[in-house]
């Protein structure tokens, strides 16, 4: 999500606590803006059908029935748009971490626990916009999917390498090494798939495949005790790719859908101790250092999330052609 993020390293611990809060209010009004907004978007569209469906003589009297929002015209896939909002919840494996720092670290943390929390604020929602080309068989999709990846700091991990210059524990608290470890803003993914229809055995049930790769794009937060500052900005960290089998439900101009999603993003993401503010600057400054050559102070981080996810929808449609 494209939101501000405001929360100065040099700020005393009131004016942190009361930036955070901000941000959070901002975060709700946002989400709040959106889902008002697909709702009114979605009402409108099953009103128009209503009067479409009163005002019609074609369905009063013999012959109504092929008419309005029981013709197999309105509900057939076909050549059209879609804009589609939704929510789930994802499971991701345990995975490997690794934190290199010239001369400091180089050491990795063993199948680190992550929790999704997605009816947690921020929560677990995503936006697409669909295209189905002619003949409503093969279409693409624009898919940002916002997720979270949040470490257990309770978690007990074993360790190997080297930390500050010695040799890491062998075993330790997550919370003991790191004062974060997650992407809570979130595990932000952005992807660009191919779909295909399945065959149905009625009109209104639309199932369908598709895969697709993209980047990932998350707000990283980092911290390892010892470093004097975090990392909490977002960054593109690394490809992404998805698989996704679903079925559609089709009303005359409003669609609802289930499905299930299966990802999996490389993350290496730099430690710069910078706290970013938007989208577009943090991955301007990314650009910029990378252009400059730039090592980040802080080293790098590196992971995998491999992960499960179910989702649920709805979304408007518009015509594309005749």
């Amino acid at each position: 999500m494209i939101a501000v993020r405001a929360e100065s390293l040099t700020g005393a611990p009131s004016s942190t606590a009361g930036r955070q809060g901000a941000v959070r209010i901002a975060d709700t009004v946002v989400r709040l803006v959106a889902a008002v907004a697909l709702v009114a978007a979605t009402a409108n569209a099953t009103l128009d059908d209503g009067t479409t469906i009163a005002r019609d003589p074609a369905d009063i009297g013999d012959g109504g029935a092929s008419r309005g929002a029981a013709d197999p015209s309105r509900v057939a896939p076909r050549a059209e748009w879609m804009v589609a909002a939704y929510g789930g919840s994802p499971t991701t494996y345990p995975s490997d971490v690794r934190i290199t720092k010239t001369g400091v670290h180089d050491f990795t943390v063993k199948d680190v626990a992550w929790q999704g929390l997605p009816f947690i604020s921020p929560i677990y929602y995503g936006v697409r916009i669909v295209r189905w080309f002619a003949g409503g068989r093969m279409g693409s999709m624009l898919d940002f999917t916002h997720s979270k990846a949040i470490s257990r700091r309770d978690q007990e991990a074993q360790f190997e390498g080297t930390l500050d210059g010695k040799p890491a524990p062998e075993k330790a608290l997550i919370g003991d090494i790191f004062k974060k470890l997650e992407a809570s803003h979130g595990h932000n993914m952005l992807t660009l798939n191919g779909l295909f229809r399945l065959p149905s055995f009625s009109l209104r049930l639309a199932p369908y495949v598709g895969l697709g790769a993209g980047v990932s794009l998350p707000h990283s937060e980092v911290h390892v005790r010892s470093e004097p500052s975090r990392t909490y900005e977002y960054q593109m960290a690394g490809p992404v790719g998805q698989a996704i089998i679903g079925v559609e439900f089709r009303l005359p101009r409003v669609s609802y859908f289930l499905e299930y999603k299966f990802t999996l993003a490389d993350y290496r993401m730099p430690l710069t101790g910078r706290d970013g503010y938007i989208l577009i600057t943090d991955l301007l400054a990314q650009f910029q250092r990378w252009w400059k050559g730039e090592e980040p102070p802080g080293g790098w981080a590196q992971t995998r999330f491999t992960s499960h996810e179910v989702i649920g929808g709805l979304g408007v449609r518009f015509n594309a052609g005749p």
